[in-house]
Order: C-alpha cells, then sequence, then structure tokens
C-alpha cells in the first residue's frame, strides 16, 4: 500500500501543533482530544459511539496491523471524529481483514495523522487534561488550526446521546455467535438451557457486543431510543431495564434522568458507563467532568463488597461524585484504583446497580462478565415473582 505523505496537522486549544503524515478523509474536524491506552481493539474503539465528537489518539506504538473487517464494528460505522496515531502499519495481515485502516477510514469520512510523538501528546493531555482541539489533513496554518480549536463548544453540558441513539423501538437478533479457539478449530460455545426473560435497553449510543452479552446470558433484548418515555416503558412490559453507554456529559441527558427516576422502583436496573452516571442523576447525585478521563482496557477496578480487584475496559470522561451517591439511598460497591472515583454503586433496597465501565469486553478483558449474570438472576427473580402473584 502506497502511504499517503500528503502533512496533517493537530493543534490544541492551548497553543500546541503538532504535524503529522495525513490518512483516511480529507478533512478538518474539532472534538476533545483524548487518549486510549488499549494495545489492541482499534476498530471496536473507533466504532463505539461513547468516542463521539473526540479525537482519539492511541499510546500503543503501531496501529492497523491487522486490518478491519465488519464483524468487529460495534456500531454502523466509526464515530470518533479524528484518529492519531505513531505509526501507521503499511500493511494489514490478518486472515480477517477486509481492508486496510487507512482505506476504511476513506470510506467512512474521517481523517487520522500519523507520524506525531503520542507519547509528547499522551503527557500533555496528562498534565492539562483533556484539550479541545483541531485536527486537519486538508491545507491550513498553524494559526487558523489553534482558532478552531479555541472556537469549539467543548462538551461539557452538551447532548451528544441524541446524535447516536437509535431512531425507534426494535428487537435485538443476535447476529454473531460467540466463539472459543481450540487447537486450531473453532467451536461454538455450549451452556446449558435457562428460561428467557424480556429486557428493555436504553440506545445512549450502544455497542453491539452489550446487546449480545445479554442475550447469551438469557435475556431477549427490545432496543428503544434514549427519550422513549416511562409510560412507553410500561407498555412493553419488561422484566427489567437496561441502560447503555453513550458519548457526552451525562449531566444534559435530563429527559433520561426523569425517566429512569421513573422506572427504578418497578424494574430491576443495570446500567454501564453513561448508564451508571444517569442512574446517579436519577438518584440524585452529581457528576463531575475528569481531568482527562479513563479510557483503555487496563483499568484496575476494586469491589469493596468482595475485595476482589478486575481488570476492566473503560471509557468515559465524567464520573459520579462519591458523596452525593452515599447520601441518596446507595451504596458506592467499586472504585477506580487509579484514582479512587466511583466505579460502581448499587440501591440499598432496590435491584438497582451499575458500573462505570463497559463489561461487554470489546474491546478489554473478561472480568466483568458476571455482571450480566447478576443482571439476570435480579431479573428472573422479580419475573419469577410476578409470576407467583399472579401479575406476570
Amino acid at each position: 500500500m502506497m502511504m499517503n505523505r500528503q502533512t496533517g496537522i493537530l493543534a490544541l486549544e492551548d497553543g500546541t501543533v503538532f504535524r503529522g503524515l495525513a490518512f483516511g478523509a480529507g478533512k478538518t474536524v474539532v472534538g476533545e482530544a483524548v487518549f486510549n491506552t488499549s494495545m489492541t481493539g482499534y476498530q471496536e474503539i473507533l466504532t463505539d459511539p461513547s468516542y463521539f465528537g473526540q479525537i482519539v489518539t492511541m499510546t500503543a506504538s503501531q496501529i492497523g496491523n491487522y486490518g478491519v473487517n465488519p464483524d468487529d464494528e460495534e456500531s454502523d460505522g466509526p464515530k470518533v471524529a479524528a484518529f492519531v496515531v505513531r505509526d501507521l502499519s503499511p500493511v494489514a495481515s490478518n486472515w480477517r481483514s477486509r481492508q486496510s485502516l487507512d482505506d476504511y477510514l476513506k470510506a467512512n469520512d474521517i481523517p487520522g495523522l500519523s507520524g506525531i510523538d503520542t507519547r509528547a501528546l499522551t503527557k500533555r493531555i496528562r498534565v492539562h487534561g483533556a484539550l479541545k482541539a483541531c485536527l486537519s489533513t486538508e491545507d491550513i496554518s498553524d494559526e487558523e488550526a489553534v482558532r478552531r480549536a479555541r472556537d469549539w463548544e467543548g462538551l461539557v453540558g452538551v447532548d451528544y446521546v441524541r446524535e447516536v441513539t437509535c431512531k425507534e423501538i426494535y428487537d435485538w437478533e443476535n447476529d454473531q455467535e460467540p466463539f472459543t479457539v481450540e487447537g486450531t478449530h473453532l467451536h461454538r460455545k455450549t451452556e446449558e438451557p435457562r428460561t428467557r426473560y424480556r429486557v428493555v435497553a436504553f440506545d445512549m449510543g450502544a455497542k453491539r457486543n452489550i446487546f449480545r452479552k445479554l442475550s447469551q446470558h438469557g435475556m431477549d433484548v427490545t432496543v428503544v431510543p434514549a427519550d422513549t418515555s416511562a409510560e412507553r416503558i410500561r407498555e412493553l412490559n419488561p422484566d427489567g431495564v437496561f441502560i447503555s453507554n453513550g458519548p457526552g456529559d451525562p449531566a444534559a441527558v435530563t429527559y433520561a434522568h426523569k425517566t429512569i427516576a421513573d422506572l427504578l422502583e418497578d424494574y430491576p436496573t443495570f446500567g454501564i458507563c453513561m448508564g451508571h452516571q444517569i442512574i446517579s442523576h436519577a438518584l440524585g447525585a452529581k457528576t463531575m467532568k475528569l481531568k482527562f478521563g479513563h479510557r483503555g482496557a487496563n483499568q484496575p477496578v476494586k469491589n469493596f463488597e468482595t475485595g476482589a480487584v478486575s481488570i476492566t475496559a473503560q471509557n468515559h470522561g465524567f464520573a459520579s461524585r462519591r458523596e452525593d451517591i452515599e447520601g441518596c439511598g446507595a451504596v458506592v460497591t467499586e472504585v477506580n484504583l487509579n484514582d479512587q472515583t466511583v466505579a460502581g454503586l448499587r440501591h440499598a433496597s432496590l435491584p438497582v446497580f451499575s458500573v462505570q465501565y463497559h463489561p461487554e469486553a470489546s474491546p478489554g478483558p473478561h472480568d466483568s462478565d458476571p455482571l450480566f449474570d447478576h443482571f439476570y438472576q435480579l431479573v428472573a427473580k422479580r419475573a419469577e415473582a410476578r409470576k407467583a402473584s399472579g401479575n406476570a
């Protein structure tokens, strides 16, 4: 593959400018400059709707070496504003690859920049916090790029959930069965059959693997737009409610706060990432902007109730305030060991819990997979109780 030798620019609001090699689309964009510490899984990261409005830098030194394939997409295409790497691999070498990363970003109108010092960029973000930025693969001056970065509105107070949520209610159909590798052959996983229950999943910017995980753990999933009313949820008569990840400021999604607050006493509820933050607001807690957020597949989390430490995948720039949670009928169950921010909560008396990470492991470790089984058990308990009382 011939590399595009055109230069590109990444300019930060503090006046810092990086020049590198352009790839992907010829375009100028603005967004929040953030970094992700995952070693692999760049396609899942690109297509994670939680990254809407962000210019993502990968800290791994080479990206693109195993190409791109449609099976690994977590939504209907890339959602990042732009993509930054140290070294763009000139070869895509994998039997599953269908396209190079460069061609994939071109086809989806996403600009990229390679050949810059991503270590220096990451250190600047860690020291100064996530910064407003402009990335251009077109011919613009340093001064113009800095001006555009400074003029961008930023993420605080912005509702990006409306930009990425589904447009209508639909039933999820599991499109990809799980596989394991044994020797040189692929084998389908088999599990004991279990009673299936219906859950409603609020799509705040969900990744597809979340719905797969719910389905694999015995739940039939009805996906609903983020602004679906509590009355409409009750009409669907689910056994439980799930709230997904998503982009932007959780404080701005006020319609979801109200809806979830209305539903918490009626249904077992599980939230992840943005869903965790929405549950926090629904309970009366506030959220705060983190300095540079948590983005990567190697974030350590400690559970106070079990003493276990899990390695988790995370992607968020906001967090729930611990003092608020402990004053609104909930218990902080987990913290991020890097900075002691809240990583999980449960309601003291209701079957409601949430985590500030992505337990569906796409990409990332599988330490948190039991959370889906815990949710299933809560849903099953409520469904059986309703059945016994004749209210099913």
